[in-house]
């Protein structure tokens, strides 16, 4: 009996099947699995950097070559834009005098008062020509009113000589007559004395009004002469004087010039003595400071520290290979796994993922990187969570970006014939909100 009872348990063979069922079931779970939404996926390494240039680790270096006098900081020191971070003594023999700002300002006045004297010595000059010009015209104006008294004197003369010469022929006519009657004795000897009286002072008189026209003649020569010659002197004066004004006027030039020169100098000192105190350019932990000794002499342009800005934006730069480029575009949904913060990742199904963080494709570069790759920066997504605190420049992240959802078998079927992923292009407004 009792082993009949273990035959019907050892052989089923009159007992109902329900394996077909099964299978029926888990056939129709996977048709059904197999059109579940894929969301296909690229994959890429990259390293946490900052969104904008100034947030990165900032170099510190000298612009100035000196002595290290004095370090304020030190390594790790958490420091505020605008604090001292060391100070520098000169080396520079031409920089050397204490008082070299002081003594280039005395320069500097001093050339400044010479070119005010200058400029007074124009003026002057520019005073001195008007009266010269004055004096001139004024002496002109004497001289022309004496060249016309004496060309009205010279018509009076003129016509005294003529009637000089009038009376005189009058008087040889007839002393004339009176000799030719004397000889024919029709008059005395005393008239014809008379008569002979009166041809002599005829004469005189012809004789004197010819000299006396030629004298005013000879002074209006002389009055000419004096007019050509108090041209001349005026000439000559306002020449001699204009070129003073001239050479006043170069030697100003010549002082602006060396005053802008002195300013330069002088500009250029005071900036310099303003750069023997290395300050920070932004806030910041102080890192890799390269001097260390006090003396320790550091040259024009050399780094001295570097500065990790305490106020950061992260983005991760990826590396995507040419094949996946143009399946890449900004504003585009990107997934990260930070080294050193644990997640369960389901590459298909990004909303199930645990762990991940979001951010949105910022920009990709149009050149090849040196590893012949694309660098590609993402910026964090403001509408996921936000990335954790404790990020660090240069820690690594495997992002996922995310393109188009697809069935799960046709993935299947695409990954099997080696096909690459659907062309994909994120939402017009979205790229736009990114780019803003």
């Amino acid at each position: 009996m009792k082993e009949l009872e273990c035959h019907q348990y050892v052989y089923l063979h009159n007992k109902t099947s329900r394996i077909k069922i099964w299978f029926y079931v888990l056939a129709i779970l996977f048709i059904l699995f197999l059109f579940l939404p894929w969301t296909q996926n690229i994959r890429a390494r990259g390293t946490v950097t900052t969104l904008y240039q100034d947030q990165r680790p900032q170099q510190i270096n000298t612009i100035i070559g000196g002595r290290i006098i004095k370090w304020y900081v030190k390594e790790g020191d958490m420091v505020n834009a605008g604090d001292t971070l060391l100070q520098l003594g000169e080396v520079n023999v031409n920089y050397l005098d204490p008082e070299l700002i002081k003594r280039t300002k005395e320069q500097l006045s001093g050339k400044q008062l010479s070119v005010e004297f200058y400029k007074n010595k124009v003026t002057t000059a520019g005073v001195q020509m008007e009266a010269i010009s004055g004096n001139y015209q004024f002496k002109l104006n004497q001289l022309m009113n004496k060249l016309n008294q004496q060309l009205l004197k010279i018509q009076a003369d003129s016509a005294e000589r003529e009637a000089a010469a009038n009376e005189f022929k009058i008087a040889d006519i007839q002393y004339k007559r009176q000799k030719a009657m004397f000889d024919s004795g029709l008059v005395s000897l005393t008239q014809l004395e008379l008569a002979n009286q009166r041809y002599q002072n005829a004469l005189a008189k012809k004789i004197a009004a010819e000299n006396k026209l030629a004298n005013s003649r000879q002074d209006l020569s002389i009055t000419q002469f004096e007019i050509d010659a108090l041209k001349q002197e005026n000439l000559e004066k306002l020449a001699k004087t204009r070129a003073e004004q001239l050479q006043s006027l170069s030697d100003i030039a010549s002082n602006q010039a060396e005053i802008a020169k002195l300013q330069n100098l002088y500009a250029s000192y005071s900036i310099r003595n303003n750069m023997y105190y290395i300050l920070a350019p932004q806030s910041g932990q102080v890192v890799k400071a390269r001097k260390a000794g006090i003396g320790e002499y550091v040259k024009e342009g050399e780094m001295i520290a570097e500065i990790v800005p305490s106020k950061i934006q992260y983005a991760v730069e990826m590396f995507v290979r040419p094949l996946d480029l143009p399946l890449l575009s900004p504003g585009q949904k990107v997934r990260f796994l930070f080294d050193g913060f644990p997640a369960i990742v389901f590459s298909g199904w990004p909303q199930l993922s645990s762990g991940t963080f979001g951010g949105i494709i910022f920009a990709i570069e149009n050149n090849v990187n040196y590893n012949g790759k694309f660098r590609v920066l993402v910026k964090e997504d403001p509408n996921d969570k936000p990335w954790p605190k404790e990020l660090k420049i240069g820690v690594g992240a495997q992002g996922i970006a995310l393109l188009k959802d697809v069935p799960i078998w046709y993935e299947l079927w695409r990954n099997i014939n080696g096909f690459p992923p659907d062309y994909y292009k994120p939402d017009k407004n979205l790229v736009n909100q990114t780019a803003q």
